[in-house]
């Protein structure tokens, strides 16, 4: 079986709604890697060294990243070798089959609880990257599955990151505990800890600062908050997600590096790829990081904070071929 049929098949299983935020979210970089490529086969034909380099132009400007790009050309080529492929159009095929490769299996995608008790999961990145409105969207998320959630205001030192944390927290009917802006970060985790005990919650969410510019400060400060947590939950935090903003591309990158080294990250959310023509920062994270993406920012709507999909990224990626794929295979059975 082909590799768009098998695809098809196995996203035919999952939830149209779903399916189709994944669609939309990746629009723009739909338009700007695969449409690109497709008339690139289309107007080449023959796969030869101008074919890899026009290929490697394009995945680069989509943010694929150049060590992911050239690991990619590496593995096209020989698999053309392999398979003795001399026509460009048998190569689309091939190529999502390699993007879901390097995108790695969902496996390690989905969030850690705690097994019993009060699962705490704390929310690093730096300022501008949407990292309130991702624990907002994450706590609507968790209340619509049943779970009682609290919110604890840890990001003391940006103007206004309070009173946007309980404006989500009004938006979606969840309790946010806070002190006075400029207040010591830990001092608020305590407070959030002990308040999540006595309410007995099921998921603590934790917003922190993210001022770059004082890595020091800003990682002592982290070290802190997780000393605080630790104390008065052992074995928590049970996930550190990092928020990271699709359109800086590899900016993004260097954030997850800085900070997976540094901050104890367990997993990445990727924010605002409805927005982005560099949605290709999804695969050069994947490949280069050992961080698994376990959101993604698809849109404005609450639901369009969607945990990641591999084979649903790579699917709405390549929905126009997929589609041109089953119109061809129905006119050749009608013959």
């Amino acid at each position: 079986m082909g590799f768009f049929k098998k695809l098809k098949e196995s996203i035919a299983s999952k939830t149209e709604s779903v399916t189709n935020v994944f669609k939309e979210g990746l629009a723009k970089t739909r338009t700007a890697l695969v449409e690109r490529v497709e008339e690139l086969i289309t107007r080449r034909k023959k796969i030869d060294e101008e074919f890899y380099e026009e290929l490697e132009e394009i995945l680069i400007s989509a943010d694929v990243g150049v060590n992911t790009v050239m690991d990619l050309i590496d593995d096209l080529r020989a698999e053309v070798k392999k398979r003795k492929i001399e026509d460009a159009g048998q190569l689309q095929p091939v190529l999502s089959e390699k993007l879901v490769g390097l995108l790695g299996g969902d496996q390690d995608n989905g969030l850690r609880m705690a097994e019993e008790g009060i699962t705490v999961i704390l929310f690093v990145g730096v300022n501008g990257v949407g990292k309130t409105t991702t624990i907002g969207k994450l706590a609507h998320r968790f209340k619509s599955e049943g779970k009682t959630v609290l919110m604890a205001a840890g990001d003391t030192f940006r103007a206004g990151a309070i009173e946007q944390l309980e404006v989500w927290g009004q938006r979606v009917g969840v309790d946010v505990i806070r002190q006075q802006s400029g207040s010591d970060p830990a001092a608020v985790m305590f407070d959030a800890v002990q308040a999540a005990k006595q309410r007995k919650v099921d998921v603590l969410l934790c917003d922190t600062a993210g001022r770059l510019q004082n890595k020091n400060n800003l990682m002592e400060e982290l070290n802190k908050i997780f000393r605080v947590i630790q104390r008065e939950i052992p074995g928590a935090p049970h996930e550190v997600l990092l928020v990271l903003d699709a359109n800086t591309g590899q900016n993004a990158l260097s954030q997850a590096k800085l900070f997976g080294e540094k901050s104890g990250v367990t997993g990445l959310v990727l924010t605002k790829l409805d927005s982005t023509a560099k949605g290709g920062i999804v695969i050069a994270i994947r490949h280069e990081l050992s961080l698994p993406v376990k959101f993604v920012g698809l849109g404005e709507k609450m639901e369009d904070l969607q945990q990641f999909d591999s084979e649903q990224f790579v699917h709405a990626l390549f929905a126009g071929l997929i589609r041109d794929q089953d119109a061809q295979d129905g006119s050749d059975s009608s013959r």
